[in-house]
């Protein structure tokens, strides 16, 4: 996708990838024929730049063809830059400035409180977002709320828009900031499928209360010129990387 459009987030995506999996193949109640379902689940890409690895999620899914994601950044096409539920099915949250998503997600959880559903509420942050200021007013809101519906991933992969995220405003213990505001926090590698699936075991038993996931990942996980390389934040791939990439992923070119 970003190879063909020059340009979009490659290496959040493939931080992120792994979790989105485990996620929509085993948790979500979502149905692909019926996106809008008013009690289905939600969940909100609030680092909504990472979207290609949404958009793969979602075509495998059968929220809509597979042949879709070459309209990625294209005018008119579903598949845009940052994910928006105006135009692509399956997306509950149209994103664009960071620091908005968990915000939105206490709304929806309230909103599933006072339907009496069971609906769960699902948020995605990035790492480098946390250094708005909204995301943790947010987080001190639903802990007051008790959000048990309120379930919140981190995808600590350390790297933000500019550099490394210790070179831009070191974010210290992140796990201990979430704890200090009365959140449920579990540390797991983004990477383990094993340690994703407990992860979302473990969210299941907490309900008197929002739960948070610091994921440990690797920004460009599994393509060896991505990895934990600050560049490939919001860069496409050259025609040569995009086959030794490939390649790397195990996929015959």
């Amino acid at each position: 996708m970003t190879h063909r459009a020059a340009a979009g987030h490659p290496g959040g995506s493939l931080s992120e990838i792994d979790i989105l999996v485990a996620l929509y193949s085993t948790r979500l109640r979502i149905d692909p024929k019926q996106p809008d379902l008013v009690d289905r689940d939600r969940f909100i890409l609030s680092k909504g730049h990472a979207s290609p690895g949404m958009y793969a999620v979602l075509a495998e899914h059968g929220f809509f063809p597979h042949k879709e994601l070459e309209s990625y950044r294209v005018l008119g096409g579903i598949c845009q830059g940052h994910v928006d539920m105006k135009w692509t099915p399956g997306v509950d949250f149209s994103a664009g400035s960071l620091g908005m998503g968990l915000s939105f997600g206490i709304g929806c959880a309230h909103a599933a409180r006072l339907d009496d559903s069971e609906r769960t509420i699902f948020v995605m942050l990035g790492d480098g977002e946390l250094q708005e200021g909204s995301v943790w007013e947010a987080a001190m809101a639903a802990a007051h709320h008790e959000l048990g519906n309120l379930k919140v991933f981190v995808d600590r992969n350390r790297i933000q828009n500019d550099d490394f995220i210790d070179a831009q405003m070191r974010m210290f213990d992140v796990a201990a900031k979430w704890r200090a505001f009365s959140w449920a926090v579990k540390e797991i590698d983004g990477h383990d499928m094993e340690d994703i699936l407990k992860g979302l075991e473990w969210m299941d038993g907490i309900t008197d209360g929002p739960a948070v996931i610091i994921a440990h990942t690797v920004k460009g996980k599994g393509i060896s010129y991505m990895e934990n390389n600050p560049a490939f934040h919001g860069a496409a791939p050259s025609d040569e990387q995009l086959l030794q990439g490939l390649t790397e992923l195990g996929v015959e070119v």
